[in-house]
C-alpha cells in the first residue's frame, strides 16, 4: 500500500469519527455536536505531545543545549499543524497535482541550478508542495521524487534518485541540489554509495533532519527501512563505513534540540559536514522553516 493510500484512510476515519461525533451529539446539544469538529483534530494534536515529552527525557543528557518548556510547547503546536496539512492534505490528495518541472533550455548556456527533492519516511512528493512554486518562481527545475516501495530497503530507492539527478542535469546543464528530508539524506548517502562516479553528478546534498547515526524511536520499527533507521545499527554503521572520509564535505546537515521523530540531535550530524543548528524547531516544520528554505534557496545561487 502506497502512503497516499493509507494516509487517505486515515483522513477518512477522521472524517467518519467527526460524523459519529455530530450524529451523537445533535439531539442534546448542537452547538457540542458542531464542537466536534474541533475536537477530533485536537485530539490528534494532542497525540502528538507525548512524542516530544519522550525527546526531551530521553536527551536529557545531550550535549546540544537543551530546550525550554516554552520552546517545546511552540515546537509541538508548529509541528502538530504542519503535520496536519503534510498527511492530511498534501500527501494524500496532493501529491500529483504539481508535476515535476523541467524547462527546456533556449541554448546550450547552462540554466539557473535545478533541484532534487527526496523525502522521508512515511511520505510522497506531496510533501514538498509549498517548494514546488517557490522553486518555479525562481526559475529552478526540480524534480520531485516519490521512494516505492514504501516500507522497502533504503538501497531500492536509488535508481529512484539517480533518474531524477540525471533528468534535471539534462534540463539544467548543472549538477543538481539534492535536498532530503529525514529518511531522504540517507537515501541519497545510499545513492551516493552505490553509483560510481555520482559525487560529480551533484552539486551539494542538504540534509534536514536526517537520521545519519540512527534514530531513537526507531528502534520498535517493523518495516525494513525502519529497522535500518535504528541508532547506530548496523545498515547506518555500514554505509558510514563504506563512505570515503572526504564525502562529507559535500552535505549541510540541519539539525535541532526539538526534533521530536530523530533524536538524539548529533544522530542527524556528520563529521566533516557543514552541520547547522536551527534552534526550537520541530521534525516536519524544518522543511519549511524559512531559514532553511532561505539557506537552500542561497545554496542554488553558488557557482
Amino acid at each position: 500500500m502506497t502512503n497516499a493510500r493509507w494516509q487517505r484512510w486515515a483522513v477518512a476515519v477522521h472524517l467518519l469519527l467527526i460524523a459519529g461525533w455530530m450524529a451523537w451529539f445533535w439531539g442534546r446539544s448542537p452547538a457540542l455536536a458542531l464542537a466536534g469538529v474541533a475536537a477530533v483534530p485536537l485530539m490528534f494534536r494532542l497525540g502528538m505531545a507525548p512524542q516530544f515529552f519522550l525527546m526531551a527525557w530521553v536527551c536529557r543528557g545531550d550535549a546540544t543545549p537543551r530546550p525550554r518548556a516554552g520552546q517545546l510547547l511552540r515546537a509541538w503546536w508548529a509541528e502538530s499543524r504542519w503535520a496536519s496539512l503534510v498527511f492530511g492534505w498534501w500527501q494524500p490528495f496532493r501529491h500529483q497535482a504539481v508535476a515535476d518541472w523541467l524547462p527546456p533550455r533556449a541554448s546550450d548556456v547552462p540554466g539557473p541550478r535545478g533541484v532534487v527533492l527526496v523525502h522521508g519516511f512515511l511520505c510522497n512528493r506531496g510533501f514538498w508542495t509549498p517548494w514546488l512554486a517557490l522553486l518555479r518562481a525562481r526559475g529552478h527545475a526540480f524534480v520531485a521524487v516519490t521512494l516505492e516501495p514504501a516500507f522497502g530497503s533504503i538501497d531500492d530507492y536509488c535508481r529512484t534518485i539517480d533518474d531524477a539527478v540525471r533528468r534535471v542535469a539534462e534540463a539544467t546543464g548543472r549538477a543538481p541540489l539534492i535536498v532530503g528530508h529525514s529518511m531522504g539524506g540517507l537515501a541519497a548517502r545510499a545513492w551516493l554509495r552505490a553509483v560510481p562516479g555520482s559525487e560529480q553528478r551533484v552539486h551539494r546534498i542538504v540534509t534536514l533532519g536526517s537520521p545519519h547515526h540512527g534514530t531513537w524511536p526507531a528502534r520498535g520499527a517493523r518495516s525494513t527501512n525502519g529497522r535500518q533507521m535504528r541508532l547506530h545499527g548496523p545498515w547506518v554503521h555500514q554505509l558510514g563505513q563504506d563512505e570515503p572520509p572526504a564525502r562529507a564535505a559535500a552535505f549541510v546537515c540541519w539539525y535541532s534540540n526539538c526534533d521530536n521523530v530523530v533524536y538524539p540531535p548529533a544522530a542527524a550530524m556528520l563529521q566533516g559536514a557543514d552541520n547547522r543548528f536551527i534552534e526550537g524547531v520541530a521534525h516536519v516544520e524544518m522543511a519549511f522553516h524559512p531559514r532553511v528554505l532561505q539557506d537552500c534557496l542561497a545554496l542554488l545561487e553558488q557557482p
